[in-house]
């Protein structure tokens, strides 16, 4: 019995843009989507900031006519990204198992599931925990000299990033997991570099955290370690 030829370089090629041209359709895809929520998002805009201002304790100040208007844009069109999340991740999963047989179809509601629970519990970390904790730890400041008047566009585009960062990050025991079933890394390779890990886990903590504190970058890095640790286990239990 002769083994399989390996794929031509032209094969390959083709694939790859076949890849790509999927990956195209579904980032349209879900722009729509998006966008689609975020039509409905403007009317809750406010009430949102509203409830963000209370939770930080965050006096703002628009310096600008259109700053408002702009701010409850942005709010809404994020708010659309968020609540479009579900259908991205499920596209992107869904043309996996056609490019890597290591991911079958049977798994792709599992990890379908997972990719939400882990965006979700993200901006839910970040909401009650290093938004306004670090927040309160900036206006501490403050004095009888010295009040803080933040731009709402400021504020609401330093939330949204978090929010949005902290909900990817915590997508990463799932993209681990992902990356040792189509075979690309080995859990082994990856415990070697877990030194390195470290370093670049207190590196993105010190990014995503809003304090300067070695207190609240721990409080990032840490469940960020955790979540690696995680992955490691799961790569382990998942790998082909």
């Amino acid at each position: 019995m002769t083994d399989s030829a390996p794929a031509s370089p032209a094969a390959e090629a083709g694939g790859n843009i076949e890849l790509l041209e999927a990956l195209r359709r579904v980032l349209i895809r879900s722009a729509i989507v998006a966008v689609v929520f975020a039509a409905g998002g403007y009317y809750i805009a406010e009430p949102v900031l509203v409830r963000l201002q209370a939770m930080t304790g965050v006096e703002m100040v628009a310096y600008g006519l259109p700053d408002a208007f702009f701010s409850m844009l942005k709010m809404a069109l994020a708010m659309g990204l968020v609540a479009g999340m579900p259908y991205t991740f499920y596209g992107l999963l869904s043309i996996l198992p056609r490019f890597f047989p290591g991911f079958r179809r049977r798994l792709l509601f599992g990890f379908w599931i997972a990719a939400v629970l882990l965006f979700a519990g993200g901006i839910f970390f970040c909401l009650k925990v290093t938004l306004p904790y670090g927040i309160k730890f900036l206006l501490g400041y403050e004095s009888q000299h010295i009040a803080a008047l933040i731009s709402v566009k400021r504020f609401v585009s330093f939330c949204l990033w978090m929010f949005l960062g902290f909900g990817l990050i915590f997508e990463l025991p799932l993209a681990m997991i992902l990356l040792a079933r189509i075979g690309l890394v080995k859990a082994r390779q990856l415990a070697g570099y877990r030194r390195y890990a470290v370093l670049v886990i207190f590196i993105v903590a010190a990014v995503l955290t809003p304090t300067p504190d070695v207190l609240n970058m721990t409080l990032m890095a840490a469940p960020l370690y955790l979540l690696f640790e995680i992955g490691l286990l799961g790569m382990r239990f998942w790998s082909s």
